[in-house]
């Protein structure tokens, strides 16, 4: 799904501790985290998960234009929209980017990104504008699978093509209403967040989720991708949950949650936003619980480049994904068919292979100050 927001003190805490020599006076862990695992040996072989409707999902790497059909997008001088459910995250930074480059490339006009500020009613009236300017296409995520529902089954009815990324609004049916869905493999991310965390977890020890309260598909393979790994490969952990509705009250949330159970050995965390909230909660207790999560931002990045609390994360190949939902909304505007639903390889992230996966995430090196400080910490790379 996406890195969420984080709160601007927690954020700026973590960031300038991260950056650090003496980040966290010893209230959080320093361990190295990394040095028992290996990120390749813990990426699934193949996609995990299945998409909204049981569809078996085609790879990112499967979507692309031959050179007929890249002339045929440029003769066809077409228009697209990109609606937003916020601007102020990793996620939709990276995604908008990649996604207006690569549709320049190909001589397909943006005419507007909108940000729905995490409301849904806005994204409602954000779409109803983007349709008046009669784009040929649409892309979005949607703030909320069931409210902005009706908003983007007029993108189709309106006569445009639909690419939905990261999840489906309730009701929707391909190829009618929508020509493709694009994500990551939540169920994937989910399963190697939890294997590199249960490396921590000693036997019969208590695992504790910190989840997503609200019922978003991506967030939802996340969870379950976790529980199901655990389920096969480590019977012996016990799991204990909570959930949060708003992102920025998370800290709040998995604070309590492990001082009301003092028996958790490791969190593990939806998302990198709201996990960096918990961090920040957790050094204020002054806590050692180790913590894994799904998404690679630069906050994060940060943070496991000064080698505290994170065991390792699931990455999103966010710029993978924004390609291929890019040539998704290509080939469905010349007519081509695309699959329903596209997904993009879960990626293990440690201390051990930081740079090179902040690379594939983001398609650009990672910050120099980032660098240097995983330079300065055994094991990061």
């Amino acid at each position: 799904m996406k890195t969420w927001k984080t709160s601007k003190a927690a954020a700026a805490a973590i960031l300038s501790a991260a950056l650090l020599a003496g980040c966290s006076s010893g209230t959080a862990s320093t361990t190295d985290n990394s040095a028992t695992i290996d990120p390749k040996a813990v990426e699934p072989k193949s996609l995990i998960g299945l998409g909204p409707n049981g569809e078996k999902p085609a790879l990112t790497s499967d979507v692309k234009l031959t050179a007929e059909q890249t002339a045929k997008v440029r003769a066809g001088k077409f228009k697209v929209g990109i609606s937003m459910q916020t601007m102020d995250i990793d996620f939709a930074k990276v995604q908008t980017t990649v996604l207006k480059k690569t549709f320049e490339e190909n001589g397909v006009q943006v005419i507007g990104i909108t940000d729905a500020q995490w409301k849904a009613e806005k994204q409602i009236g954000d779409l109803e504008n983007l349709i008046q300017q009669k784009p040929n296409g649409i892309l979005g995520v949607p703030v909320d699978d069931v409210a902005t529902a009706a908003a983007f089954s007029k993108v189709g009815q309106s006569g445009m093509k639909l690419v939905m990324i990261d999840q489906v609004p309730k009701g929707l049916k391909y190829p009618t209403d929508y020509q493709a869905s694009v994500q990551a493999d939540g169920k994937g991310n989910g399963q190697v967040a939890a294997e590199m965390l249960a490396s921590r977890i000693p036997k019969d020890g208590t695992m504790g989720m910190v989840n997503f309260g609200n019922d978003i598909f991506a967030t939802n393979e996340r969870t379950k991708g976790a529980k199901e790994w655990l389920a096969k490969n480590r019977p012996d952990i016990k799991i204990k949950e909570t959930a949060f509705s708003d992102p920025a009250k998370a800290g709040q949330v998995g604070g309590d949650f492990v001082t009301a159970n003092p028996d958790i050995k490791g969190l593990w965390v939806v998302w990198d936003a709201p996990a960096l909230e918990v961090i920040s909660a957790l050094r204020g207790q002054g806590a050692n619980i180790p913590v894994a999560t799904i998404d690679l931002g630069q906050q994060l990045t940060a943070e496991i480049a000064q080698g505290a609390d994170i065991v390792g994360v699931g990455a999103q190949r966010l710029t993978d994904q924004a390609k291929a939902e890019a040539n998704a909304m290509m080939l469905a505007l010349i007519g081509e068919s695309t699959p329903s639903y596209i997904a993009a390889p879960a990626l293990a992230v440690t201390k051990s292979n930081l740079t090179d996966s902040f690379k594939i995430v983001f398609d650009a090196p990672a910050p120099s100050d980032i660098v240097d400080t995983c330079k300065k910490n055994p094991g990061c790379k």
